[in-house]
């Protein structure tokens, strides 16, 4: 097999490898706020102990994407898909390091009576994965485009978060016996709100790859 086709081969392995690492990561965010809504101790354990499986696949796509850039010597288009590659895995490491965050609140306002989750959660936290899942779509199908209308959504997020840790706020303000429960509240919603940003960071890297182009900080 000619060098073009090895390597046409083993980005296509890459991609998978990162395909599948991406599902991990979203589940692990659906897991995580399954458990902090629902009070699932189980799925929260869960999802903590799934972390291992993501760190793994991080290893091994570090570990393909340098025999990659050592043994075939990628130019141009094919360069940028690798060092792309090689950057959106620790953004997903990440994520999921926020979904593990949040698995572990979980676990520690179980053990505390039970107080109202805002609607707010609900809403962040599906706007979120959506995001998530749509920038792993869009990274696949190479479309600048698409990633640039996506980074735009991330305001929707921040809006919402704004309202929602402001109510969180107000409430901790008229209850005290309630301040460490809300306390670690407002990390849950940093950590998705954290999320939207990771999501831009994935989309401003497909748009490097298809256009060559860096557009991070740009207005």
């Amino acid at each position: 097999m000619d060098q073009r086709k090895l390597l046409e081969r083993e980005l296509n392995v890459l991609r998978d490898r990162l395909l599948l690492m991406g599902g991990e990561v979203e589940l692990a965010l659906q897991r995580a706020m399954h458990a902090l809504l629902q009070r699932d101790s189980e799925v929260a354990n869960q999802v903590i102990e799934g972390d291992r499986i993501i760190d793994r696949l991080e290893l091994e796509i570090d570990r393909m994407s340098v025999d990659v850039l050592a043994l075939r010597r990628p130019v141009a288009r094919e360069l940028r898909t690798v060092i792309s590659i090689s950057k959106i895995t620790p953004i997903l490491e990440r994520i999921a390091d926020h979904a593990t965050n949040i698995a572990r609140a979980a676990l520690e306002l179980n053990d505390e009576p039970e107080i109202n989750i805002f609607a707010g959660f609900n809403q962040i936290a599906d706007l979120a994965t959506e995001m998530l899942q749509n920038s792993l779509d869009i990274f696949t199908s190479n479309d600048s485009e698409k990633a640039r209308q996506l980074i735009s959504k991330d305001a929707e997020i921040d809006s919402i978060y704004e309202q929602l840790a402001g109510n969180l706020m107000e409430t901790m303000s008229q209850d005290v016996t309630k301040s460490t429960r809300i306390a670690r509240l407002l990390f849950v919603a940093k950590d998705l709100e954290r999320i939207g940003d990771y999501v831009k960071d994935i989309c401003e890297l497909t748009v490097y790859m298809k256009e060559a182009v860096f557009i991070k900080h740009q207005q």
